[in-house]
């Protein structure tokens, strides 16, 4: 009998919609980043844990003039930069805000970040505070060949998230990388030019590993 309610309750979750649940809880862990004032565009960042908040480098710009915020359910709460990289270079930055000021519902959580490298075809989803979004890794060799630098790319331009954003493993829900940038191309027609977005870049969990590794990470 117990073996047969164990089948079943595997059965349960692993059906698509505890798959969607599940997914959906994943935007307990995304977070708004304001610039001080307020720039014109979203900006957006994951919670790691421990306080920590790891964004795209540009979201944030210099730390020291932007006085970047988080945002939590219409909260702002005051960072402090605990690593910062650049667009150019790691497009990634770390704050920190003082956990004993964070909502329970996010503080005491953690995030891991994914061990295994992405593939071509592995679907992700991306998360922002205001919705989870299904997509899939696809391969740089579809990129024009100044782009094929960037080997984590994700499709659906369009509808995922922007800079900042979570991208996660959608089976392991492990992080597996932050937004970066959009990748797109250009040509002529009728004497204009026309710009179509094709990818979207991801710096990889690896990467934020080695960026986390000098400062603790949760």
């Amino acid at each position: 009998m117990r073996t047969i309610f164990g089948a079943i309750f595997l059965l349960f979750l692993s059906s698509s919609g505890w798959g969607e649940h599940a997914n959906e809880s994943l935007r307990d862990f995304a977070v708004n980043i304001h610039r001080t004032p307020i720039q014109p565009w979203p900006g957006y960042g994951i919670y790691l844990g421990n306080g920590l908040f790891i964004t795209a480098a540009h979201v944030v710009g210099r730390g020291w003039m932007t006085r970047p915020k988080v945002v939590i359910a219409g909260q702002e709460y005051a960072t402090r930069i605990v690593k910062e990289g650049s667009f150019e270079g790691t497009d990634l930055t770390l704050l920190a805000v003082d956990q004993t000021l964070l909502p329970l519902r996010i503080g005491l959580r953690r995030m891991a970040l994914c061990k295994t490298p992405s593939a071509a075809g592995e679907p992700v989803v991306t998360v922002v505070p205001e919705a989870v979004v299904s997509s899939y890794v696809v391969s740089s060799d579809r990129l024009p060949p100044a782009a094929r630098k960037y080997k984590t790319v994700i499709a659906d331009v369009a509808r995922t998230g922007n800079s900042g954003s979570g991208v996660f493993d959608a089976r392991q829900r492990c992080l597996l990388g932050i937004m970066s940038r959009k990748i797109s191309t250009s040509r002529q027609r009728s004497g204009k030019v026309e710009t179509r977005d094709i990818a979207k870049y991801f710096v990889p969990a690896s990467e934020i590993a080695a960026f986390l590794a000098t400062d603790g990470a949760p």
